[in-house]
């Protein structure tokens, strides 16, 4: 039986473009879906019963067609939000559902095949709460931090900690416009805090004394580590010019190492993309300090992103996260 890779994700992918060519390269037979396309671009069906205890059936696009026990591995990048905006609100409501539990469920349930990573894994891993207390269990260094919506909470823990910073859980949505948007990480003042503080949960932390910062890539067995730097000393390297960053290869202290390996497990996660705020002098810093991991982050951008490609491609060319 012929096995085929299945990437899901939005058509502009320029991250997934390069995996994509990696695998044509190889002769791999990859298949590219977007689930929001559902309708005439994107049909399937698919059985199930007592004697076959498998998804059957196909999945079609308007250039492609795939059997589902054909798919040996799954690459879950970023699809495109349910597009039923041309149906009244509770009909459109209903259809999403309908979409997210069937189409959604099916492509999440593939029994053959091998994800990179599998979407509630993802999910499971976006929770920052859920982070911090892996990380600590797995004696990675944290900062202090609090999550709260309680204004007196909140002052305790600037006295105590100041300075402080606060970062959001998830981000900016985008406007209804589709322009996007950005609360990065800041600096805050304890003295601006007010009633409005109570509307939603914040996460304040210790702000860590860093020199630069560390983005680890770990793609299964393979870590790909870059020391990052600002030309200005910019609080969030994100906020700054991209062009200006300074990129250095830098070694992995081997506790670190082995904790990410057992971070990316408990989370049954093949990969991930972690950011440390580095303390120290010199070349050598003292402290890794945790920040976060991406369970679906961003790599392209990345010096090593021509490795980074040849490893998810080795991944999903073999079917198996090992």
């Amino acid at each position: 039986m012929s096995s085929t890779v299945l990437v899901i994700t939005a058509l502009e992918d320029v991250t997934a473009d390069w995996v994509i060519s990696a695998l044509n390269e190889r002769g791999v037979k990859v298949v590219r879906v977007d689930p929001a396309d559902i309708g005439p671009g994107l049909t399937f069906d698919a059985r199930i019963s007592a004697d076959a205890h498998a998804w059957s059936g196909r999945l079609r696009t308007a250039s492609r067609e795939v059997e589902l026990t054909e798919i040996s591995a799954v690459y879950y990048r970023r699809p495109s939000p349910w597009r039923f905006d041309h149906l009244p609100q509770q009909e459109c409501d209903f259809a999403m559902a309908e979409a997210r539990h069937g189409l959604g469920g099916l492509l999440a349930n593939l029994a053959n095949a091998a994800y990179v990573n599998h979407p509630s894994a993802i999910t499971r891993a976006d929770f920052k709460p859920a982070q911090l207390h892996v990380a600590a269990q797995l004696g990675l260094n944290i900062p202090p931090t609090l999550v709260t919506n309680d204004i007196d909470a909140a002052r305790r823990f600037a006295t105590k900690h100041e300075p402080i910073i606060y970062k959001t859980f998830r981000g900016l949505p985008s406007s209804k416009d589709g322009r996007a948007g950005a609360i990065w990480t800041q600096r805050v003042n304890p003295d601006a805090f007010d009633e409005t503080l109570s509307v939603t949960a914040h996460l304040f932390q210790a702000e860590v004394p860093k020199v630069a910062d560390a983005r680890v890539t770990v793609v299964g067995s393979r870590l790909f580590a870059s020391r990052i730097e600002t030309s200005d000393g910019v609080l969030d390297w994100r906020r700054g010019d991209w062009e200006k960053l300074t990129h250095t290869p830098i070694e992995i202290p081997d506790p670190i190492a082995a904790a990410l390996g057992s971070y990316l497990a408990s989370f049954e996660l093949v990969f991930g993309c972690f950011d440390f705020a580095l303390t120290g002098n010199g070349d050598v810093p003292e402290h890794w300090i945790w920040v976060e991991c991406n369970p679906n982050g961003q790599w392209g951008w990345l010096p090593d992103a021509p490795e980074i490609t040849d490893a998810f491609a080795d991944i999903l060319q073999k079917g198996s996260a090992l």
